[in-house]
Formats: structure tokens, sequence, C-alpha cells
């Protein structure tokens, strides 16, 4: 028998949608309050006209409070966007789309937030969200977590939150620094990390990519091998994907290097690797910490990206990636992905 949910879209499919609308207004309320009016009415793509309209409506309901700081969820707002939450995700489908590109990816689990980073900056903010939740309930009693760097791995600092007593972490960058802004490099992901979870950190100053020579000479350096060490037993790994010009331009890769990489048409790249579209390894640089082969000896994998612009970089590294992996995206990502 159909679930009242299919029958409600067969016969008052418009009621879903003022459904989802209106759930939308409120979880972005919640997350930014307090929030005014106008800027609601960009993030979320709607006129100031409809916005009005329904936030009159919500006030009514006693879902939202209005003050001179902008407008926030009252406590019945935030009780109905906890119960709202998983009507919405099978509304959207969002629970069927895990489960198919789970299977087509060949991956443990795929997590997808609603939206798309690309046009809604504040999906980064769940994306954020949803990978430390899966973090922290991966967590045993005493963990090292390697961490990369990058914009949404930051976001997920972001959203960490205390440890029970019962757990401790230790969070250690996965490689060195690359020519980016200072609080999305590992060694300032890991502090905050740490400082959000009231646990301890260590940190890894130097180069994302060396030369042969550089690296053979500064692994001997006694720091920086007992950090080596920890990034090597880590049970966790928490890393992001990145486009593969991107990237390279980002290392200010030498004129050879980008042409190369170019040229094999690179769509991904995750840990100094860039990956074509059938997931072979098409250019790697020398980079300090962990690897590519040492993904398969690490329990818990968490990758986090999203953006429809992302898909075929996600794509291109998941056909390396360990069967371990936990995929956190967003439906922008996941609905390119699931078109192939």
């Amino acid at each position: 028998m159909d679930s009242l949910i299919d029958v409600q879209k067969r016969l008052l499919p418009d009621l879903l949608t003022i459904m989802q609308k209106r759930y939308h207004i409120l979880h972005y309320i919640g997350l930014m309050e307090p929030v005014g009016r106008r800027s609601l009415s960009l993030s979320l793509g709607l006129t100031e006209r409809v916005l009005r309209s329904e936030v009159e409506f919500l006030k009514d309901q006693n879902l939202i409070a209005s003050s001179t700081a902008g407008m926030s969820l009252t406590s019945d707002g935030k009780d109905l966007l906890d119960k709202l939450s998983a009507v919405i995700r099978e509304i959207s489908g969002i629970s069927a789309m895990e489960e198919n590109l789970q299977r087509k990816l060949g991956i443990q689990k795929v997590i997808i937030v609603s939206g798309d980073c690309d046009d809604s900056p504040w999906v980064k903010t769940e994306l954020g969200r949803a990978a430390a939740n899966r973090m922290k309930s991966n967590l045993t009693g005493e963990n090292i977590i390697a961490v990369t760097g990058g914009s949404t791995i930051a976001a997920v600092a972001d959203m960490l939150t205390p440890l029970d007593a019962s757990q401790s972490c230790l969070f250690v960058p996965a490689r060195g620094g690359i020519g980016e802004d200072v609080k999305n490099q590992a060694n300032s992901i890991c502090a905050a990390m740490a400082d959000r979870t009231d646990s301890k950190h260590r940190v890894l100053y130097i180069p994302d990519q060396v030369s042969q020579e550089m690296y053979e000479s500064i692994i001997k350096e006694r720091e920086i091998s007992e950090v080596l060490k920890m990034i090597k037993s880590a049970s966790m790994v928490l890393h992001g994907i990145g486009d593969a010009i991107t990237m390279a331009e980002r290392r200010k890769s030498s004129s050879e290097d980008l042409a190369k990489i170019k040229g094999a048409q690179a769509e991904g790249e995750a840990f100094g690797y860039y990956f074509n579209k059938n997931g072979e390894v098409v250019h790697k640089v020398q980079t300090i910490g962990l690897q590519l082969q040492d993904l398969s000896a690490i329990p818990d994998v968490i990758a986090v990206a999203g953006g429809k612009t992302k898909a075929k970089a996600i794509a291109a590294y998941m056909k390396q990636a360990p069967q371990s992996t936990v995929l956190v995206t967003d439906e922008g990502a996941a609905k390119c992905l699931l078109k192939g």
C-alpha cells in the first residue's frame, strides 16, 4: 500500500510544496538567527513580497518571533523543525537518493543534506553539521583523527561540540599546508576542532608539496617524524575532495605540471593525487603526510564535498576511495552523480 506521503504527492502536491518551502524558511532562520528579512530573502531566493506573507503566517502560528536584531525560532518552531526533518527527507526523496548513490559508488554510506552549496552558502554549514555528527557518532574511547584542509572541512570544525567524558581525541593534520587562507589550512582546522571538543592537537608546519631531497631531510626531524607516525596510526580521516585544476592552481603548480594535469583531463584531487574520470591517477605531487594507500588501513574515512560543480571531482575520486568511505554531500552534487 502506498504511504500517506505517496498519496499526498498525487492528490495534494501543492500542499507538500508549501510545506517544503515553509520548512526551508524555518530551517534557515534556525541556522542564522537572528536574521533579517532581506538577508533571508536573498539566501532562499524568494521575493520579499512572498517571504513577507510566509513570515506573517509563521508568526501567527507562534513558530518564529521578531526583534530589532531579526527573526528567531520560538521553542514551538524548534520542536516542529525537529519533527519535520525526517518527513521532508522522504518527501524530497533524499533517503532514496542516499541508498541509490551508496550502491552506485560502492562505499559504506552516503549522507545527503538538502540544497546545493554552489547556490546557497548556508548549505556548506549543513554539510559541516552532518559530517560533525557522523564523526562524533563513530568515536570510541581514544581517537586519533587526521584532518585535511579546505573551507568545507573548516565548516565541520565550526559545528563540533564538546565530547563525552568517556571519549578523547587527538587531531593531527593529514598533510602540510598549501597556499590558501591560514584559517583553511589543516593545522588551523585541527586547532579549531581541538578547541571546540576540549581535545588535543598536533601541528605539522611544513609545506604540502616538497622536492624529494627536502622530503628525505624533513622526515628525519624528530618532531615531524612523531607527527607522521600519529597520522599513519589514525583511527579516522576527515577529508575534502577538490577540483583538479583549482587545486593545481592553489598549489602554484609549475606550467609543465599544470599542462600535464589539463592534458590528462584530470577532474578530481585528494591527498595530492589527481584523478581522471575513470579514477586513474594521472599525476601525483610529492606530499608529506597521508598517502592514498594508507586509507585502506584506517577504519573510518569521511569524505566531505558538495555542490554540483564538484560532482565530477567526487565521481573521479570515488573510483579509488576505500569501501569504508562515508561520503557527506548535498543534493546538488548527488543529483549530478546519480545522472552520471
